[in-house]
């Protein structure tokens, strides 16, 4: 079984991915894929071989063709790599969360200060003043 760094350095090059992807939608014959991906038969073959050692195309003989086709089980080493990374990055951020002194308690509601005496602003004054004298 290949490993995840088998995977991401066989799947680094473009070509090679894009002859992968192409297999992902449909099973394909060198000759189709020559056609699709620009690229030379002898030169599509290597890249099917590669990604074949890598586990990630299989070959059905039918007639005198052989036709390529993705596995995609050839993608579980990858996939588990990068759950595993994800899943300890989350765990990562809950335990930086939960540390926090902010998450330990939680915030106090701030009260609003009311005037005493029912006064609002200079408004409450100005009309106890007589005859507009200070």
């Amino acid at each position: 079984m290949a490993t995840y760094d088998l995977l991401f350095d066989v799947l680094h090059d473009p070509t090679r991915r894009e002859i992968f992807e192409r297999l992902a939608d449909r099973p394909q014959s060198v000759g189709e894929l020559a056609e699709q991906v620009l690229v030379s038969r002898p030169a599509v073959s290597q890249h099917l071989k590669a990604l074949g050692e890598a586990g990630l195309v299989a070959h059905d003989k039918v007639g005198t063709r052989h036709v390529y086709r993705a596995t995609p089980e050839g993608l579980a080493p990858l996939q588990a790599y990068l759950e595993r990374v994800w899943h300890e990055s989350l765990r990562r951020l809950q335990q930086r969360a939960e540390a926090r002194p902010s998450a330990a308690k939680p915030a106090k509601p701030i009260k609003s200060a009311k005037p005493k005496g029912g006064a609002v602003g200079t408004a409450g004054r100005a009309g106890k003043q007589k005859g507009g004298r200070r």
